[in-house]
């Protein structure tokens, strides 16, 4: 099955690409496998280095390659731009850190010396989503890569040419050959690629259902796995908090990437003193969330990246209504060419509305009303996901503690959840387990090696 690139602004073939014959796959992976010999022997000041170039590729070539990633997934400009930003960042995090984080950990013991040693795995295959096509690769491959492993990547099927485009950057920026190797796979076979002996471990970010199927495979074959799945993070908004600094905070976030984002607010739990001025402060921004090219720096909406997911989100809208949500803004798709959905509000979202258990991958806010704020930290809590959380507050020792008792492997208090190099990233739950950036994230691929010189 050939990999299709799309327009999802405008529905136009872009351009076709064939899949890898499964007969090649094995060829393939053994010469990533040789690569990542002679990477591992560069030293580490020199991986460094290398990282550093891909960095100043990256913010080069910058207006191309966002162009590319709004043509292809259909992402506003100005946050493509964002994106790239954030993957060169990265790249410049991890070079500068990456010499403390992986060196020898001495450890105190009875006789002799000890030391534990982060040692690279070797070949890791990602498997990665369409929704941010460059940072998702970047946040598993820069780490990986500088802890002298190799990488394959396995990118989602409508994002051919960014996954190329991604490759084309770490061989020019002088990584040894296919040390960095883009596979344009079937989805059949990546369970035959993670059956390889030489890889050694798996990234995923995607979808619950498939990264249940990926964890199964890798446990198949005792692979290390780090799985970063779906999300349905709370908004919580206590009474004392800034509603104007909420509810703006709270639209950037829902909305962002056209709602397309594992850490989107996705469900906004309010209290009784302040819900209904809530709810109107929210209509009143997602109101100008107007749809458009998204490479009009005009546009405050971008499309959905597929038909099929905005064929999904219609359902699950309609099938919100129909268990009692009320619908404030939108609702539907947007007429005319493209995967555009209505920038949406829904309002009384009981508890058996998909806009309540489900992951709304799409531009649709859902208020669910709390009786109170214990009651809040319930809702918060009743859900299978638990990546992140927020909670917004005036009195910042309260939301501390409320904060603390989000289940999730994130809690922010009056922000947005936002990534950070410095802080691990990740969920449990249903939402996943291990995690990437900081110091964790670089040595989730490495093998922890205890050392003891005996006297």
């Amino acid at each position: 099955m050939p990999y299709y690139s799309l327009n999802p602004a405008t529905e136009a073939l872009q351009a076709e690409f064939a899949s890898l014959p499964s007969a090649d796959l094995h060829d393939a992976i053994a010469a990533t496998t040789q690569a990542q010999k002679r990477w591992a022997d560069w030293p580490l000041p020199a991986r460094c280095e290398a990282l550093r170039q891909v960095a100043r590729l990256l913010r080069s070539r910058e207006s191309a390659l966002a162009c590319l990633i709004s043509q292809e997934m259909g992402k506003l400009s100005r946050e493509a731009v964002a994106e790239l930003g954030k993957c060169a960042d990265l790249a410049d995090f991890y070079a500068d850190h990456a010499p403390a984080m992986l060196a020898d950990q001495p450890v105190a013991l009875p006789s002799g010396r000890g030391y534990v040693s982060h040692q690279p795995l070797g070949t890791v295959l990602g498997v990665m989503p369409w929704n941010y096509p460059f940072w998702q690769v970047f946040r598993f491959a820069i780490p990986a890569l500088l802890a002298g492993n190799a990488c394959l990547l396995k990118h989602a099927a409508n994002v051919p040419q960014c996954a190329l485009a991604i490759q084309q950057l770490f061989d020019d920026a002088g990584l040894p050959a296919q040390t960095f190797q883009t596979l344009l796979l079937e989805n059949d076979d990546v369970d035959r690629a993670i059956a390889q002996p030489t890889v050694r471990a798996i990234s995923f970010t995607g979808s619950e259902t498939i990264g249940r199927l990926v964890a199964a495979t890798a446990g198949r074959y005792l692979k290390k796995c780090v799985l970063e799945l779906g999300g349905s993070d709370p908004w919580v908004v206590l009474h004392d908090a800034d509603l104007e600094a909420s509810a703006d905070q709270a639209v950037a976030a829902r909305f962002i990437n056209a709602g397309q984002a594992c850490t989107a607010a996705k469900r906004i739990i309010v209290v009784p003193e302040i819900a209904d001025r809530f709810v109107a402060l929210l209509a009143e921004r997602i109101a100008r969330l107007t749809p458009g090219d998204p490479q009009d720096p005009a546009t405050r909406l971008a499309p959905l990246a597929r038909k099929d997911l905005l064929d999904k989100l219609q359902r699950q809208v309609d099938a919100s209504v129909a268990t009692g949500a009320e619908v404030i803004l939108g609702g539907k798709r947007q007429p005319g060419a493209g995967y555009y959905f209505q920038a949406t509000l829904l309002d009384q979202v009981p508890d058996n509305a998909p806009a309540y258990f489900e992951e709304l991958f799409g531009p649709v806010a859902a208020v669910i009303r709390a009786q109170d704020e214990v009651d809040a930290l319930r809702l918060a809590n009743d859900t299978r996901y638990g990546l992140g959380g927020v909670v917004w507050s005036r009195d910042l020792e309260r939301a501390e503690a409320f904060a603390r008792r989000i289940e999730s492997g994130m809690a922010y208090v009056n922000s947005q959840l936002r990534s950070n190099n410095l802080l691990p990233f990740g969920g449990i739950k249903a939402s996943g387990y291990g995690r990437e950036l900081s110091e964790l994230g670089i040595r989730e691929f490495t093998n922890a090696k205890s050392i003891w010189i005996r006297d």
